[in-house]
């Protein structure tokens, strides 16, 4: 289990009141203002600020980008930053985000609007990478700093960081160092100027010495609040995902419309089923479609009871819930073959709570059209007109019909509306068939499906198939023909390596989607040197991105080797060594991910229709949306909407989902108390730090499991 502090931590409000700064927005003359909950994002076509703009993206935080690189755009004057509505001062921004600290000409007419509108409203600024210097309350690097790669350091959150916007955190932030003859990020290291009012948030050791240096502080100067960041970064690297979260906190006092959760589902394809196995001579599965004319002897590979109750064991450990995706005639078959007995399924059906269950209809038949697998790569069946020859709907409703009801007999607790076919079948596949089976949506109607998987690799957005919506999973490198290290290893090498290496070539083939290996792996230590830690951080990076998609693995993946926990576990520990305990995974199931997908796509076709209007006027915070549309939201703990509760914890801040009537949502936020003076360490003057503590873990899985997350 993870630990946490439990009561020292400031939130951003408090820490603002500690440091005697205006806990909403400033006075202009004798009215309140409003405040639009809108971020401004000044961009040079840097990747740092593309990263931020991309962060509110995915949270979706509405902003205006400026873009300085075009000829044609607006002018950013006092016009363009403030107004006044219904004869109350209107601030348009409640943030800014600049490329560096003064992205304009000397004696910009521009850069002396922005800091006069941020004087005045108390609106602060994100210098999304700049050099470090007395501007923004740093020395240069020449004086004992230092400027140059920091590939693989790794930084630290400074008390004032986990007491402030960083608090998420568990301390450290790992820079990446994903290739060695390749520099992947760039910083200034560099303390506080003299006299500089400068809090660092986040800091490094600077090579060769044990000083440390600022990589992201706080820089008060002027009446105004600058967030000074000094290394460069782009929206996939590690370190800003990270970090996305306390920028985005930091900026917007956390007041801000979106809300952003660390996502991990995972779904276990072919439970009760075999898998064929890889074979390493023929380079093919027997007993597959990629193995021409029935080349080989097929050896399945399935799991055992041991299996189950390591899969149970991992699961409590680590408090994930696997999603058990099955074939009944799997289990029919295996009876029928051994004299009525099955004890994997015995095993799975005792277990079956553990769990969560769904249907992959009863034998992973084919579901799209006829295949003509006595060519390789297999092609679609035509009639004698040349029209494609699709599986009837009667094939298709039974296999998800008796599916079903053989998972009813055994007690098995699914979701009737959800279904992932075979191989995603049904559903469009190129080059072979570029087009849904027709019959497929008769049979969802028929059966009642609503929710639909499709593979994110081929089909990644979320679209109508019939009635059911579909939910995109991610396909784990880790094959469903392997049950061994050896066997993902060999395989491996004849898919990425050169014909001339002894591998297929198709990574030569398809140079723009697929890279070779510089040489083949080595099948003792390439899956656990290799291939392990490429396909952690690809998840990981999936879960850091505020993305619900699960993703997908088969049941021959936790027999034999197992080999499949040797990537969950990666992201799973890799996960809990860097964040709090008030930042758990949230695990949820293929429904709730796909109603969590459809309200994003809801909302931002709102916003970005221009349908959505929200202020702030001190701790009032009214947004009015299209009704039906469900308004996301990231709030200070105590929040109140319309007079009852709001939102469920998470990272620190209350966030979730209100949906709007169409008439306006009012939201109420706790009144700041006056915090008292902040010591050196971020922590309050008026407490003493609390030992760190365990979570129970029913208290971290009801979180994780809760559906509006």
């Amino acid at each position: 289990m993870k630990r946490t502090i439990r009561t020292t931590a400031l939130t951003v409000g408090a820490l603002i009141a500690a440091l005697g700064l205006p806990a909403g927005p400033a006075q202009a003359g004798t009215t309140a203002p409003r405040v639009d909950l809108r971020v401004l994002v000044v961009t040079d076509g840097g990747p740092a600020t593309d990263a931020i703009a991309a962060e509110l993206d995915a949270a979706g935080t509405p902003y205006t980008k400026v873009d300085l690189t075009r000829t044609v755009r607006p002018v950013i004057d006092a016009g363009f930053l403030a107004d006044t509505v219904d004869g109350r001062p209107r601030a348009k921004f409640q943030a800014v985000v600049l490329p560096n600290d003064n992205p304009f000409p000397a004696g910009s007419a521009e850069m002396s609007a922005l800091a006069s509108y941020e004087q005045t409203y108390a609106v602060p600024q994100v210098d999304a990478y700049t050099y470090a210097r007395p501007q923004v309350g740093l020395q240069v690097p020449t004086l004992g700093g230092y400027s140059g790669s920091v590939d693989g350091i790794r930084a630290q959150v400074t008390a004032a960081g986990k007491g402030g916007p960083f608090g998420y955190l568990d301390g450290t932030v790992p820079f990446e160092d994903n290739a060695p003859d390749v520099g992947e990020s760039y910083a200034y290291l560099s303390a506080p100027a003299a006299g500089a009012d400068f809090t660092p948030y986040v800091q490094a050791p600077v090579p060769g010495t044990t000083r440390q240096g600022s990589l992201v502080g706080e820089y008060r100067h002027d009446g105004r609040r600058e967030l000074v960041v000094t290394f460069v970064y782009n929206q996939y690297q590690q370190q800003f995902r990270l970090l996305a979260r306390g920028i985005v906190e930091w900026m917007t006092g956390g007041v801000h419309l979106g809300a952003a959760r660390n996502y991990f589902a995972v779904h276990v394809d072919d439970v009760f089923a075999a898998d064929d196995r890889w074979d390493t001579q023929l380079n093919c599965t027997p007993g597959d479609v990629d193995c021409a004319n029935g080349a080989g002897t097929p050896h399945p590979i399935r799991m055992e009871p041991a299996d189950v109750d390591y899969a149970a064991a991992w699961q409590n450990s680590h408090h994930i819930t696997l999603d058990m995706v099955y074939n009944g005639a799997g289990s029919v078959d295996q009876r029928e073959d051994n004299d009525g007995v099955d004890q994997l399924a015995d095993k799975l059906i005792a277990d079956r709570g553990t769990f969560r269950w769904v249907n992959h209809t009863y034998t992973h038949a084919f579901l799209g059209c006829e295949q003509n697998v006595t060519v390789v790569p297999w092609t679609c069946a035509t009639d004698f007109d040349g029209s494609t020859k699709w599986v009837g709907l009667t094939t298709i409703d039974s296999e998800i019909a008796t599916n079903r009801v053989w998972g009813q007999t055994a007690g098995l607790p699914l979701e009737n509306d959800e279904l992932v076919t075979g191989e995603h079948s049904g559903l469009r596949i190129l080059p072979q068939q570029p087009q849904d089976n027709p019959n497929l949506a008769f049979a969802l109607t028929v059966e009642g499906v609503k929710w639909l998987a499709s593979d994110n690799s081929r089909d990644p957005e979320q679209r109508q198939v019939g009635p059911a919506t579909t939910v995109s999973r991610y396909p784990m490198n880790v094959f469903y023909n392997a049950g061994r290290a050896a066997e993902q290893v060999d395989e491996y090498n004849w898919l990425y390596t050169s014909r001339a290496q002894g591998g297929s070539g198709i990574c030569e083939d398809n140079p723009a989607t697929t890279t070779c290996l510089p040489a083949p792996l080595d099948t003792t230590t390439g899956y656990t040197g290799y291939i392990v830690p490429l396909e952690t951080r690809i998840a990981l990076g999936h879960v850091l991105s505020n993305d619900p998609k699960p993703h997908f693995i088969h049941q021959s993946n936790l027999a034999e080797d197992r080999i499949a926990y040797a990537v969950l576990n990666g992201v799973l520990d890799g996960y809990d060594a860097l964040f709090a305990d008030n930042t758990p995974v949230v695990n949820l199931r293929m429904k709730a991910i796909g109603g969590e997908l459809q309200r994003r796509a809801a909302w931002k076709s709102a916003v970005q229709a221009g349908r959505v209007t929200a202020y702030r006027i001190g701790t009032a915070v009214t947004v009015q949306a299209p009704g039906g549309t469900a308004v996301p939201a990231t709030l200070p703990t105590g929040t109140t909407v319309n007079g009852a509760a709001f939102g469920t914890a998470y990272a620190g801040a209350v966030s979730g989902w209100t949906n709007s009537s169409g008439t306006a949502l009012g939201y109420t936020l706790p009144s700041t108390p006056a915090a008292p003076a902040a010591r050196p360490d971020g922590t309050s003057a008026a407490t003493a730090p609390a030992p760190r503590t365990r979570v129970p873990a029913g208290v971290r899985e009801q979180v994780a499991s809760h559906p509006d997350s």
